[in-house]
């Protein structure tokens, strides 16, 4: 029964085979009618092969196009400017308690640095201090030209440079963006007798010596201190800023560092100025030696910082002798421990130091200023602070203890 129904299917298949393959054969074009068909398709092939070389042409055209766009010339290779240019800033907000009662903007600062080649760079900064530039006692602002240098490469780690720079002395006159201190404000000794932030109009050379040392020398336009009143003599304001300075008398300032531990930088400057009146009363000659350690090490589950600086001034001349400013001098210690949480990174510090622009004469001008406070940073450039200020000053002397409160960001 099994082998029947096999037979029949099998003959039901083979006829329908047999009678499908006779209608597809006879469906079959001829010979001339396959020739006619394929010379059609080969038409259109050529046809489609035309457009496709077409369409490459266009879409290279196009690519030359937007690289002679990009590279600022047309038909050239050289990247565009802003391919060159970097910007960055920081900037910064206190609140200051005690007698001074005030919030202000203190700093906004932007940073503008562009390649014209692989071995000549510019670098500037521009800064808006106090929000509001103006005349009158309700614009207490400037607008200020901090930096504007070119910089050359003339050997492996080696460069020159030229134009407004900032001197090479201390720990915060070169890097002082808020998140990279502790406190509110800049420490009184970095700006009472550096003082920071200073800069003037020079060219320089700076590099690398091996073993972690490096070095700078720049000779440069000089201090211009007044010669009478309360501020004779007094080295933060000889500052010229570089604005119509007079320029009788430069300056030569030296700095040999030392990075060679992760963590650790010892700084040691000389500088002589050949005279701080530039010409305007009796030449007084003046030098300033300052020396420094910034480090931070490993200690449980943070770090431990410490930053410690010490610098004097010995200005030679009788008027100088006459107010006790022939010689100003000042230091600071400034103990730390800053530790990462789930939020971002903590950190605690004491900040004791002295200062004497009179340190010349035999009375008690010495002014002393300890700091307790806390950093946090909820990332790594941005930063909000938090100190107490305790003031000790001399006779005659302004105290102002005071709760400060700061805001920072750097970018």
């Amino acid at each position: 029964m099994q082998i029947n129904k096999f037979l029949e299917m099998s003959g039901l298949v083979l006829s329908l085979c047999v009678s499908g393959g006779s209608a597809w054969a006879a469906d079959l074009p001829d010979r001339d009618e396959m020739w006619r068909i394929i010379q059609a398709q080969q038409a259109q092939i050529d046809a489609l092969t035309s457009k496709l070389a077409d369409t490459d042409e266009k879409v290279e055209a196009t690519g030359d196009v937007v690289e002679e766009i990009a590279s600022g010339a047309s038909g050239g290779t050289t990247p565009g400017w802003w391919q060159r240019t970097t910007l960055g800033g920081y900037g910064e907000l206190h609140y200051n308690g005690g007698n001074k009662d005030e919030v202000d903007f203190h700093r906004f600062v932007l940073f503008f640095g562009h390649e014209f080649t692989n071995s000549i760079r510019l670098f500037a900064e521009l800064e808006l201090e106090h929000s509001l530039s103006g005349n009158g006692n309700s614009k207490p602002g400037e607008v200020e030209l901090e930096q504007a240098y070119l910089e050359f490469d003339i050997a492996e780690n080696h460069s020159l440079t030229a134009g407004v720079q900032l001197i090479p002395v201390g720990i915060l006159n070169e890097t002082h963006e808020p998140p990279t201190f502790f406190g509110v404000e800049r420490n009184e000794v970095e700006k009472n007798i550096i003082p920071s932030t200073w800069w003037e109009a020079g060219i320089g050379a700076q590099g690398e010596l091996g073993q972690g040392f490096s070095y700078n020398v720049l000779y440069h336009s000089g201090l211009q201190t007044p010669t009478t009143g309360g501020n004779a003599f007094k080295i933060r304001n000889g500052r010229q800023k570089v604005a119509q300075a007079r320029a009788s008398d430069g300056a030569v300032t030296a700095r040999v560092q030392w990075t060679g531990v992760p963590g650790v930088e010892v700084g040691l400057t000389a500088q002589r100025q050949f005279d701080v009146t530039q010409g305007t009363a009796e030449e007084t000659a003046a030098t300033l030696f300052e020396g420094h350690v910034d480090a931070s090490f490993a200690a449980g589950p943070g770090r431990f910082g410490v930053r410690a600086l010490a610098a004097i001034w010995d200005l030679d001349s009788v008027a100088a002798s006459a107010v006790g400013r022939d010689e100003q001098a000042g230091w600071y210690v400034e103990p730390s421990y800053r530790f990462g949480t789930d939020w971002g990174d903590l950190g605690f510090f004491v900040q004791y130091a002295e200062w004497d622009n009179e340190a010349g004469d035999n009375v008690d001008s010495v002014f002393s200023q300890t700091r307790i406070g806390v950093n946090f940073w909820p990332t790594p450039d941005t930063v909000a602070k938090i100190d107490y200020q305790i003031d000790d000053a001399p006779v005659g002397g302004t105290e102002d203890d005071r709760l400060n409160v700061g805001l920072g960001y750097q970018f």
